[in-house]
């Protein structure tokens, strides 16, 4: 995948509009740049790229490969107010976090009723610049019954990819649901021997009333 994105330098203390993102390019061994990026173009790429793709950034000094390492955003009105660019070395060796995918069916959810835990929605990964991937895809139509779990030594890794965490970490797995119809009955038993021994109490008072009498 080509993902382009064309920034320009920017000055120190230079005040920017609200249609310009500020941002900063650093890497090993390099002096930091700091750029603006029109701010529509870069929601459109980071869309594509996540912070798990190549982008070949142009501000003017060439072409240069980089993946977004850091974001901050508008807590409030939620768009982009900063971003890190980190420019790679094609030939060393980098860390990344690739998104998971889960996708089909689980029959232990459609059949049975379960419900799906994911127990991670991203993996770390050590690779070459050029080995990433945008994504790692999690099929959970293996999991039939409760019994059954999906790590992440099931999972199909792309070639180039080394994967930092336990292998056995678990990724998903289908957990029964909860027995709420069983709980409700015995609250409603609960409430019928209450009233009846409310009945009771009452037709013993009306009792002693006809003693009196």
């Amino acid at each position: 995948m080509d993902i382009k994105l064309t920034a320009q330098k920017r000055e120190s203390g230079e005040k920017l509009n609200k249609d310009v993102v500020p941002a900063v390019l650093y890497g090993k061994g390099l002096n930091n740049e700091h750029l603006k990026i029109n701010r529509v173009e870069f929601e459109k790429v980071f869309k594509l790229a996540g912070e798990s793709n190549l982008i070949n950034l142009d501000f003017g000094d060439g072409v240069i490969p980089v993946v977004v390492k850091d974001t901050q955003t508008d807590v409030l009105k939620g768009f982009f107010t900063h971003i890190d660019f980190y420019q790679v070395n094609m030939k060393e060796v980098i860390k990344a976090e690739i998104p998971l995918h889960f996708i089909g069916e689980a029959k232990a959810v459609k059949e049975l009723g379960g419900v799906l835990i994911k127990d991670m929605d991203s993996v770390e990964v050590e690779c070459l610049p050029g080995d990433l991937v945008d994504h790692i895809d999690v099929d959970i139509s293996v999991l039939n019954d409760y019994a059954d779990a999906i790590r992440l030594e099931d999972l199909k890794i792309p070639n180039g990819l080394t994967i930092l965490s336990q292998t056995n970490d678990m990724v998903a797995a289908v957990r029964e649901p909860r027995v709420e119809v069983e709980e409700e009955v015995v609250e409603t038993a609960e409430e019928g021997e209450k009233k009846e021994g409310e009945k009771g109490d009452t037709a013993g008072e009306g009792a002693k009333e006809e003693e009196k009498k």
